[in-house]
């Protein structure tokens, strides 16, 4: 009895531990899980700060403050705002979210948009500064500076390590630094800006093309049947394979607001680019009597700035009780483009 009795006793000091055992694991679990919950409530108040859009600035301010009362030298203007544009990708708040693989970054989706049309803008700027605007003719030698600057623009913009995207477009920055220390000292003539008209043509057809391009993308939030017009205009044109005379085209609802936030990051980028042209190329706008035209494709260009008050990006129909906000930032975008083919016209006359 007494052997019986010594096994459960050892039986109940067992089972006395299992259950210590089990509530040393609840009280485990719960601490692990307040911290995951106090984790995502953070997670989300960073997320509404974090998608918040960079205000517009004034660009001559901005060029006048760095050049400390020194003269204003033809390219100062446009590449010191190539610098702040693409370092304000990198320096807003939450810093650069295209790339992030946890939270909240990974689950914004509004501000990643945006920063690519951004990004955009600025890839096809330094192009245009390496190919035309820093060499005097098609036979010059181009920039190194800017060769590295815009090569670095065009890297992955979601790559997160071994390199990470930020690291790739700060080499830029410094790279666009290393042109603009250049070109602002009067003693080296390393590094030029030729303010032209030819030049100014040859970016505003890239501009022109990628607004026409956002356009379309926003148009199609409604859906609807167009007729193919890709060879019209030229007799004897043909294409690699054959293609419907009339196709469907329609933005996916899942892809309405990424086109949406797009467009406003590339117009963001674009205006401030603008008017860095207009102190820039003042006499050459001048000559040509396009500096009103310019200022209206700025004004287009500032309205698709506005605030956005609904609290999703809504696709009525065209003419239905819903609002259709697509369809709005395409219209400001239409006008700004067609704004832009009429100062490509203007610059082109003699």
């Amino acid at each position: 009895m007494e052997r019986l009795s010594n096994i459960g006793q050892r039986i109940g000091e067992r089972l006395d531990d299992l259950r210590e055992d089990i509530r040393s694991g609840g009280m485990f679990m719960r601490l692990t899980g307040g911290a995951i919950a106090l984790y995502l409530l953070m997670a989300i108040v960073l997320g509404f700060y974090w998608s918040s859009e960079p205000e517009q600035y004034s660009v001559r301010d901005s060029v006048a403050a760095n050049a400390s009362g020194q003269p204003m030298l033809v390219g100062v203007a446009t590449t010191s705002t190539l610098i702040r544009v693409t370092s304000t990708l990198l320096d807003k708040p939450g810093g650069f979210l295209s790339n992030d693989i946890f939270p909240p970054g990974i689950w914004l989706d509004n501000i990643p948009n945006w920063e690519y049309g951004v990004l955009i803008q600025s890839r096809d700027l330094s192009k245009a500064m390496r190919e035309a605007f820093s060499r005097s003719q098609s036979q010059s030698t181009e920039d190194n500076a800017l060769a590295k600057a815009e090569s670095r623009f065009n890297f992955d913009h979601r790559s997160w390590a071994v390199p990470a995207s930020e690291s790739e477009y700060r080499q830029g920055i410094k790279s666009l630094e290393n042109y603009l220390m250049r070109l602002a000292d009067e003693d080296r003539h390393n590094a030029q800006f030729y303010a032209r008209a030819d030049n100014l043509r040859y970016w505003l057809s890239t501009v022109e093309t990628r607004m026409g391009s956002l356009s379309q993308r926003l148009s199609a939030s409604v859906g609807q049947r167009r007729l193919n017009t890709d060879l019209a205009g030229e007799e004897r044109a043909s294409r690699s394979t054959s293609a419907p005379a009339e196709i469907e085209v329609k933005t996916p609802w899942t892809e309405i607001d990424d086109v949406f936030y797009e467009a406003r990051g590339s117009a963001w980028a674009l205006l401030h680019f603008l008017k860095a042209i207009e102190i820039d190329f003042a006499d050459v706008l001048a000559k040509k009597n396009a500096l009103v035209s310019l200022k209206q494709i700025i004004r287009e260009l500032e309205a698709t700035q506005e605030s956005v008050f609904s609290p999703v990006i809504m696709n009525g129909d065209g003419f239905g009780p819903m609002a259709n906000h697509s369809l709005v930032m395409a219209s400001y975008i239409s006008r700004a483009n067609a704004g832009i083919i009429d100062l490509r016209e203007l610059l082109s006359q003699g």
